[in-house]
């Protein structure tokens, strides 16, 4: 069961960095201001003539000059994309449906992996800003005072996402990690565990569901859970590690894991040491991974909407660029989660 939850020939005879778009247009035939409007209004030009122009393109190597037009129109089409990292497929879906939303409407995106570092953060902040991206997107609203400054004072559409704040530098998209948290405790006690445990990555948001977890289960009169913190990104590995180090401490009833990688790892060692899941010990994960349903037993879990929050989050980001008006809702958007039920808790 579910609970959702929302809160060649003729080639001029240059390098490629010297063709020029009259060098182009000598070679198609047209005039420049043809090649031009082929390459950025294709629908405005014949199809024989399009074809031309791009056989041009494709035989002298030419690179449109993209600075040149985006200091004509200040625009640079460019969206920058910011993620803690790539080592984990858990942003996936999101990325490619924000990547191929924006492609459709002629904005492509730029990756940059602060690898959970605010100071990271800072530094690609402050790079983007030098390069005019026309919209800046950010992975969680954990952020340094001054890229927080930076970012306030900017005037390029800003969108936090895959987090909830009460103080959004712009636009919000995103779900309440403590609210999934307490969730997952909640669910977890009305299976009737009562002995837990829990492994999370040190990464600021899973470190919060993970607390989240723990201060649930006080409310509830369960003190003194183990937890073991492992350095981020999450791996298999770490999962099979953090195990180990949990079983020194006695079997738990339930082991409640920060992403689904560790829960992943957690269920290879216990394979190996002949540990039953879930009649020994029941998993938990976050981020109904791909594999999640696979795993043997599949993993129970939380599901997050990627793709939606890309979704959503291409198409504010549109309708800003667009000089269309937000209305307040979509501003700050709580995608929500689902949680899981499988066979391993």
């Amino acid at each position: 069961m579910d609970e959702s939850y929302r809160t060649a020939a003729g080639q001029p005879d240059q390098t490629h960095e010297s063709v020029t778009l009259e060098d182009v247009a000598r070679l198609a035939g047209v005039t420049a201001m043809t090649v031009s409007r082929a390459l950025k209004r294709p629908e405005l030009v014949r199809e024989e003539t399009r074809q031309r122009v791009l056989d041009a393109v494709r035989s002298t190597g030419y690179v449109p000059n993209m600075l040149a037009g985006a200091l004509a129109t200040n625009r640079s089409h460019l969206v920058a994309l910011l993620l803690p990292t790539i080592a984990t497929s858990i942003f996936t879906d999101m990325v490619q449906t924000m990547m191929s939303t924006l492609a459709a409407s002629g904005y492509q995106t730029l990756l940059g992996l602060t690898g959970y570092l605010r100071e990271r953060e800072e530094q690609l902040v402050h790079t983007l800003l030098g390069r005019r991206p026309d919209a800046i997107v950010l992975t969680g609203t954990d952020h340094s005072a001054l890229t927080r400054d930076r970012l306030l004072k900017t005037k390029v559409p800003i969108i936090e996402i895959w987090d909830l704040t009460d103080d959004p530098i712009d636009m919000l998209i995103g779900f309440s990690h403590e609210a999934v948290g307490s969730a997952v405790a909640r669910h977890l006690l009305h299976k009737r565990y009562r002995r837990f445990a829990v492994l999370s990555a040190d990464d600021p948001r899973g470190m919060r569901r993970s607390m989240s977890i723990v201060e649930e289960l006080r409310r509830h009169g369960v003190e003194n859970v183990p937890m073991e913190i492992l350095p981020a990104p999450a791996t298999l590995q770490a999962g099979r590690e953090g195990f180990a180090r949990l079983l020194e401490r006695g079997l738990p009833d339930v082991i409640a894991c920060s992403t689904d990688t560790l829960a992943q790892g957690i269920l290879a060692e216990a394979a190996k040491r002949g540990i039953g899941i879930p009649q020994e010990v029941a998993v938990m994960g976050f981020g109904d991974l791909s594999t999640a349903a696979h795993v043997h037993p599949a993993l129970s879990t939380v599901r997050i909407d990627g793709a939606e929050i890309g979704r959503l989050a291409a198409e504010a980001l549109l309708q800003r660029l667009e000089g269309k008006p937000s209305s307040p809702a979509a501003l700050r958007v709580d995608t929500g989660f689902t949680i899981v039920d499988r066979e391993s808790a």
